[in-house]
């Protein structure tokens, strides 16, 4: 077969709908496959071959690229090399992309099959079908189809991509290969249960995320200015809002404190973007705006090129500070893991910051180095924490130490803080864990994917903080942070949190 032959049997998915309307318009029966179909392998082959014999025309659709949540490395394979692998096949007849979404469901909405075809491991248990199979089962049902299943032999992409292809970085291979032999997914999925109960207070900067995306046109005329031309904008809960959000993905109840600017609070704007288990307590500043940070981007690759702050970085009135200080007195002990996330923006004094070290019954906290806050804003300022989670250039400013020992430098923090547990990131050389008992743990990078490193390190901190406070082995947190952060960076900003179904997903994929 010619390549222009199978290629041709790829379609956008609308030209596909009507194709399939004329072909079942004629009494032709559609069997409809979908997945992701990474690493075509026998088992597919089978199945393929299996799913022909229910209808008259097979019909492959694939989950696009941003929507295959099995953890870093994935998918090996772009979607249009899957495509066009699948094209290849004599028993597919066409394939094409589903909509913009995780679910099969629009697709067979738009296919309306006779058949949706499913592998045998895919076969309705005991307790019937669940999730997304009972959804897909219903609409496939809605139309006058069936769900229908082949029976043949099983592989797993996964396992086969995990053992025979590099879709994590080498030094990542030989640290999963160890893991796999102490840890099952299930065991690690287990400590991700743990934190359903889990009350957690979170305390920090508030901050607005703000992407202005540009197309760079050339130096000025008339002067030595780069210039730009906009083409659109997006804005983003930032700081402590999208930290909250991806605690409350793990976590039952969560309480978030902040505190807004009352000339510009962005008040609504933040509560529609809050999850639904997070517990806003705002207080506000009338001599400020609530922080925007606006970063101007070249959309082509999302380079920034440079961003502008809107905020007033003063402390807080002493009245302002007075409120804040009787709201935490009373409900700091109240919670089973606090999380500080200090930007140093103006809102966590000398004064909260004592009190919050004195009351809290565990405490996480995070200090975070920015252009207005360098050599100013050291993890050394809270005077006792539980788990400390810095970058590597933060550690080494607040130790007054550039070349030294990373491991020394550790412990010594661990030692001056009294803290128990200690992460130190350090971008793509991924991260180093210390407690007294356990000692050094590392981790290594897991995903050389980037698309965006703002907030990889907030959502670290947001799952590993309460698996510190719940007890969870060194070595898995390192190993769970680094997921999480793996998850991160390939999220424009803080766009969406990380969720604990695509961690535990990311899990069973990179444990298989």
């Amino acid at each position: 077969m010619d390549a222009s032959d199978y290629l041709s049997k790829i379609k956008p998915l609308d030209e596909l709908t009507a194709v399939c309307a004329a072909l079942k318009s004629q009494g032709k029966r559609i069997a409809l496959c979908h997945g992701v179909f990474d690493l075509l392998h026998p088992g597919h082959i089978r199945h393929f071959a299996a799913a022909k014999k229910f209808g008259d025309v097979l019909v492959v659709s694939l989950t696009r690229d941003e929507f295959v949540n099995k953890g870093p490395g994935r998918p090996a394979f772009t979607q249009d090399l899957r495509a066009e692998t699948l094209a290849a096949l004599e028993a597919i007849d066409y394939v094409t992309l589903n909509e913009p979404v995780a679910s099969a469901l629009p697709v067979i909405d738009r296919i309306r099959p006779d058949f949706y075809v499913k592998g045998v491991e895919y076969k309705e248990q005991a307790g019937g079908f669940t999730g997304n199979r009972k959804l897909e089962k219903e609409a496939v049902e809605s139309h006058g189809g069936q769900m229908v299943f082949t029976d043949d032999i099983v592989f797993s992409s996964t396992k086969l991509l995990n053992n025979h292809f590099s879709v994590y970085p080498e030094d990542a291979q030989i640290y999963l290969r160890d893991f796999r032999n102490r840890w099952t997914p299930d065991a690690v999925i287990a400590h991700l249960d743990k934190l359903k109960d889990m009350k957690v207070l979170v305390i920090g900067d508030a901050t607005i995320d703000e992407y202005h995306y540009t197309k760079p046109l050339g130096k000025s005329g008339k002067e030595n200015l780069v210039v730009s031309k906009f083409e659109n904008a997006e804005t983003m809960a930032g700081g402590v809002f999208v930290l909250a959000n991806h605690v409350a993905s793990f976590c039952g109840q969560v309480t978030m404190v902040s505190c807004l600017g009352s000339q510009d609070s962005r008040e609504a704007f933040v509560r529609e973007r809050l999850a639904p288990n997070v517990i806003p307590k705002f207080f506000y500043r009338d001599d400020a705006v609530t922080t925007v940070k606006r970063r101007f981007l070249d959309s082509a690759f999302l380079n920034k090129l440079f961003e502008v702050y809107y905020f007033d970085d003063k402390p807080l009135a002493e009245e302002i500070e007075q409120q804040v200080w009787r709201y935490l007195s009373e409900e700091l002990p109240k919670y089973d893991c606090v999380i500080v996330l200090d930007y140093a923006h103006g809102f966590l004094s000398d004064n909260l910051i004592n009190l919050i070290c004195g009351l809290a019954p565990f405490l996480a906290v995070n200090t975070q180095t920015n252009a207005a806050n360098t050599g100013f804003n050291l993890i050394t300022k809270y005077p006792r924490t539980d788990y400390v989670c810095i970058s590597e250039p933060e550690l080494r400013l607040a130790m007054r130490d550039r070349h030294g020992n990373l491991e020394m430098l550790v412990r010594r923090v661990s030692e001056l803080l009294g803290a128990q547990r200690v992460m130190v990131t350090r971008g793509n050389r991924g991260s180093v864990s210390y407690s007294p008992e356990q000692g050094v743990c590392t981790t290594p990078v897991l995903s050389q994917k980037v698309l965006d490193r703002v907030g990889a390190g907030d959502a670290l901190l947001g799952l590993t903080a309460p698996l510190v406070a719940a007890g969870t082995p060194l070595e898995l947190v390192g190993f769970l942070g680094g997921v999480a952060g793996a998850a991160a960076v390939t999220i424009v900003g803080n766009r969406t949190a990380i969720q604990r179904k695509d961690i535990a997903r990311s899990v069973k994929t990179m444990l298989s």
